[in-house]
């Protein structure tokens, strides 16, 4: 019985230590939310990293915010706070059934900005992101950005249109929607290749990881997503844009042609282009170091 006691009393001790180590342990994490809901059911998942001026960049088409993988812990050792935002429908994300517009993309970055008390910060988007990037600026009227950074821009607008003889053609676009539909791992697996601007300037290794993150979004979100790019014409709301815009952009893009940096410098008043002479579609990954670097200057600016 003495010893059933003794067995007691120990095991409720351990359980009170364990109690006081609780109440009293100093947290190790900042308390940042890693998911943050923007609309009932919704939650967008974010990377939040570093300390100081802020850095918020956007995704391209279908990848998510582990893209930035390599730009993330290079801003962070220079003094940033940057925070990866993964849209709807894309990496942890969720994916509801609904809208994937850039209305809703760009709705969504708000409320992220908001509840995070975001101000003055560098805005990026990569790809199909930087539609996203400049949608939200216009229709935001610059709220919580102070400059913005377009990265293999898919120009004022994606697709062929009256007067604008550049970009993919209507059959172009076509095909590659229905391509989402009916063989989503090939599309994706070309796309992959597509990043290259040279051969052997990425790797193995890169081109499959880039290919995981890809086939991670969601299916109906991939379609939904580019069918919205393909009937979009940003021509209209680019003389709005009244902030610091640097176009990065690979010559020798094969998804994005060059030529839809130097169509939105035309457009944005004091907007300029950073060449990375040895990239395509990757150049945050082929040139990496320059990449790295050319943000820091435009953020710091």
């Amino acid at each position: 019985m003495k010893t059933l006691t003794l067995a007691i009393a120990l095991v409720f001790t351990l359980i009170q230590s364990q109690i006081t180590f609780a109440q009293t342990r100093k947290p190790a994490s900042l308390g940042r939310e890693e998911y943050i809901e923007v609309e009932k059911n919704v939650k967008l998942h974010v990377i939040d990293l570093g300390e100081g001026q802020p850095v918020v960049l956007i995704h391209g088409w279908p990848l998510n915010n582990e893209m930035y993988e390599y730009q993330y812990q290079y801003l962070v050792d220079k003094g940033f706070r940057v925070i990866g935002i993964s849209l709807r429908g894309f990496g942890k994300s969720d994916r509801p059934y609904g809208k994937y517009d850039f209305d809703t993309f760009s709705d969504d970055i708000k409320v992220v900005l908001e509840k995070l008390k975001i101000e003055n910060a560098t805005l990026g988007g990569f790809s199909l992101g930087s539609a996203v990037t400049l949608h939200f600026v216009t229709k935001y009227k610059g709220a919580h950005i102070s400059k913005l950074a377009l990265f293999g821009a898919t120009g004022p607008s994606w697709k062929q249109r009256e007067g604008y003889p550049y970009g993919i053609t209507d059959q172009g676009a076509a095909d590659l929607i229905l391509q989402t539909k009916t063989n989503r791992q090939q599309l994706v697996a070309g796309f992959g290749q597509g990043f290259a601007g040279q051969e052997g300037s990425l790797s193995k290794e890169s081109l499959h990881w880039l290919e995981s993150i890809n086939l991670n979004a969601s299916p109906y979100a991939t379609t939904q997503a580019i069918s919205a790019l393909r009937d979009l014409d940003l021509r209209p709301e680019l003389a709005q844009i009244k902030i610091p815009v640097a176009l990065f952009h690979g010559v020798n893009d094969k998804l994005c042609a060059f030529t839809n940096s130097e169509q939105l410098q035309k457009a944005i008043k004091g907007s300029y282009i950073v060449k990375f002479e040895k990239s395509g579609h990757g150049l945050f990954l082929e040139e990496m170091d320059k990449f790295n670097s050319e943000l820091e200057k435009f953020a710091r600016m």
